[in-house]
């Protein structure tokens, strides 16, 4: 009878409790929770989680394993969802979303798409806008509008393809950006602080996860798709390129959730891969978190790929391989017949929900009522607040890139108020478009129009095309309302029909008539036209860049819900840009390249090779390429050592005869020892105060190599400098000889060669002198 009462009593809790308040488990007012001990706050996390597993009959074990878990009402723990997005702000999205806006939350602060905070190239910035994001997670969750605390981001695939669909999802294509991104991105979420020295014993402020693990880039392209797709990555590649960022950001992250992608690496789709789960992730890396499949990614182990003879096979490979939880329903459908075939143990499914009950506990979700807990004060009041929206400005503004400016068209005066402008373009008038993909709603919406109608209340709006497909252009509305006008800014670029998850360009150029268009109006109008480019891939503007008809060009990436006010600012002068490219822009025949081909380097075959690294070929425009409206210097402090040792007694030599040293064998003492500091002294020379990123370059006195082996150049170190103009500021890089001068052999292998390499900056340069 007592037992019965229990249960009743549980129940009724279950039921009523979770509307009323944030859903969690342990509540002091449920009877039954002083019988459990993984209520108790005392015990270590594994103990708790171990306690909870070991409660479960198999069929609730089994229900677990899907990202819409179900509830256990006789333990009081509620259902959880474990897929939430948060690329750039929270967001409602997917089929079951984790996060609702239809309570008293109703919108979240949208920061500008990654790629373009990216190319702010400032780590703090992003820590900044990852804290604001993961403040707003818990008020939405405190208000009751949230079924998890685990949030899908940030994706830190290398942009390796310009036509990649979801190339705007990331940080860009060099992997010492990208890891610095996914580790300023995971402590601000999590709640760490941005030296990674805070103590998280309390809980995670939200839980982020790093995908999609790992050599992702490749969605949907002529007829090839992510689900079924066998990237051949080589052991060099995958050591010096794509795994870099995960590692970092596991290692200095310390990031609670991992996603595995949908295609196989090598033959072996990511998810039933023990070697990249296990023994890398968890074993190398000490991963201490949850891996969650992409969604479906299960399934088309056997339905796609028919890598798996049945579906109790591709169960039993997944589980095995280390992942933990099914975005979909595969494992609640087949895991059943998994068991019962013996192609899978209890001890496997036991595994996996110790990790994810682990996840959910350090979230505080079994510590009682959150709202008297750690982030407990945060009220929906945080959400879309002053702050969060000047700070998704500041991104904006720090982030758009002015590519081109001859004769200084921009910035344009703000005293003749009584000059005509036109604004022209299918990107000038479209709130959604500056948003991007994986996005919820903004707090405000405000377009690159209506900003430019805050300086020029009377400026004359076309938009130009019938879409951003461009395939009706009234090219002659367009020329005529150019050549009555003083000055003409035109807004073209892409959208999410041209460039998405899913959906990959065949096309580096603007779509349908976007050209035409816009080189008609700019030899109509009666003066250089300003062109701003609103996209998150690279498009081959060459065109527009060799113009003299057209003076200025802006590269605004998806600026997010400030983004129209960001660049306004910037085309009047009420902001400086100092956004940098985070991507190489590379002509239309790059699209002779075939996007299957993983290969980072450059062969004798005619293979161009990928990136600002190994790229051989012309370009659009560089990686780093960014012009401001001052102008900087650049000089070298000498160095207190120029001549680095690595002292050791069996160096080896290589094809090029030069000896090297593996850094595996260098222990981190020596690693230690073969560092030296630079400074880099900055001046403004201009006439305006600004943000300035410095970008500091290592390069071998041998180059790349006919081959190719050695990357042209590699990014050491960036960092940001505010100076007024005349002033001079001096910024300092610390240079490690086994992380930035290192490279991977053919086996995978980090290696650093003697030689002479130069550290450069801007037309700058410094010689150091590695001995073996």
């Amino acid at each position: 009878m007592a037992k019965t009462i229990l249960l009743l009593l549980t129940l009724l809790f279950f039921l009523h409790g979770v509307d009323s308040s944030p859903p969690h488990a342990c509540d002091a007012s449920n009877p039954t929770t002083k019988l459990f001990q993984f209520c108790r706050t005392d015990l270590s996390v594994n103990r708790r989680a171990r306690d909870i597993v070991s409660r479960l009959t198999v069929d609730e074990k089994i229900s677990q394993l899907v990202n819409s878990a179900p509830g256990i009402p006789r333990l009081g723990v509620p259902a959880y969802q474990w897929w939430s997005e948060a690329l750039h702000g929270v967001a409602d999205v997917g089929p079951t979303p984790g996060i609702r806006f239809n309570g008293t939350v109703k919108a979240a602060t949208s920061f500008p798409q990654v790629i373009l905070s990216a190319a702010s190239f400032d780590s703090y910035l992003w820590f900044r806008i990852a804290q604001v994001i993961g403040k707003e997670a818990r008020g939405v969750y405190n208000a009751g509008q949230a079924k998890g605390m685990t949030f899908w981001a940030p994706n830190i695939n290398i942009f390796r393809d310009p036509r990649w669909g979801r190339g705007q999802e990331t940080p860009g294509e060099d992997p010492t950006v990208t890891g610095a991104y996914a580790v300023a991105y995971v402590r601000g979420l999590q709640g760490d602080s941005f030296d990674g020295k805070k103590t998280l014993s309390g809980h995670l402020q939200a839980s982020a996860c790093c995908k999609h693990f790992t050599a992702y880039d490749l969605d949907r392209w002529k007829g090839i798709t992510r689900y079924v797709f066998n990237a051949q990555v080589s052991l060099a590649d995958l050591a010096e390129t794509y795994q870099p960022p995960f590692k970092k950001c596991i290692e200095e992250g310390k990031a609670s959730g991992i996603m595995c992608a949908y295609n196989r690496v090598n033959g072996i789709p990511s998810c039933a891969d023990p070697n990249l789960l296990t023994r890398t992730a968890r074993g190398l890396w000490h991963f201490n978190g949850y891996i969650t499949s992409d969604c479906d990614a299960v399934s088309i182990i056997y339905d796609d790929q028919g890598y798996a003879k049945a579906p109790e096979d591709a169960v039993a490979d997944v589980l095995k391989a280390g992942m933990d939880v099914n975005c979909g329903s595969y494992l609640q459908k087949h895991t059943k017949s998994a068991l019962q075939q013996k192609k899978v143990s209890e001890t496997d499914i036991n595994r996996a929900l110790i990790n994810l009950f682990s996840v959910r506990i350090r979230l505080g979700l079994f510590n009682g009522d959150p709202t008297k807990l750690t982030y407990g004060n945060i009220s929906p009041n945080d959400v879309c607040s002053p702050s969060h929206q000047a700070l998704a400005l500041e991104a904006a503004r720090n982030g758009i890139v002015l590519l081109k400016n001859s004769l200084k068209l921009l910035p344009l005066s703000k005293r003749s108020s009584g000059v005509s402008l036109a604004v022209i373009g299918p990107n000038a008038h479209v709130a959604k478009t500056l948003l991007g993909n994986y996005a919820g709603p903004p707090c405000k919406n405000v377009t690159p129009l209506d900003a430019i109608r805050r300086y020029v209340r009377n400026a004359v709006y076309h938009k130009g095309c019938d879409s951003v497909a461009c395939s009706n252009a009234a090219v002659e509305q367009a020329v005529a309302i150019a050549r009555n006008a003083e000055r003409v800014v035109l807004v073209m670029g892409l959208d999410q029909t041209q460039e998405k998850e899913d959906f990959d360009r065949v096309d580096l150029s603007l779509p349908g008539k976007q050209r035409e268009l816009i080189i008609s109006v700019a030899k109509a109008a009666k003066r250089p036209v300003v062109l701003v480019l609103i996209c998150g891939g690279p498009v081959d503007v060459s065109f527009a860049k060799d113009n003299d008809n057209i003076g200025s060009i802006v590269w605004a990436g998806y600026p997010g819900e400030a983004g129209g006010v960001a660049l306004a600012e910037i085309l009047f002068g009420d902001h400086n840009p100092g956004g940098r490219l985070p991507v190489t822009w590379y002509p239309q025949s790059f699209v002779n390249v075939k996007m299957t081909d993983m290969r980072m380097r450059s062969s004798s075959s005619g293979y161009p090779g990928r990136t600002y690294r190994f790229y051989k070929g012309p370009k659009v425009f560089e990686f780093g390429h960014g012009l401001s409206y001052t102008t900087y210097s650049y000089q070298f402090k000498t160095l207190p050592q120029n001549t680095l040792y690595l002292n050791q007694s069996k160096p080896q030599t290589n094809s090029d005869s030069l000896r090297y040293a593996l850094v595996s064998e260098m222990g981190k003492e020596s690693c230690e020892t073969a560092k030296t500091k630079v400074s880099v002294v900055v001046e403004n020379q201009g006439e305006m105060a600004g943000k300035h990123p410095v970008l500091v370059f290592a390069r071998h006195e041998r180059g790349g190599g006919e081959d190719g082996t050695r990357a042209e150049k590699q990014l050491v170190g960036f960092k940001s400098v505010v100076l007024r103009n005349g002033e001079r500021g001096e910024v300092e890089f610390e240079v490690g000889v086994c992380e930035h001068l290192s490279r991977a052999n053919e086996v995978g292998v980090m290696v650093v060669e003697e030689g002479k390499y130069f550290l450069t900056v801007g037309n700058s340069e410094l010689p150091l002198t590695v001995n073996v």
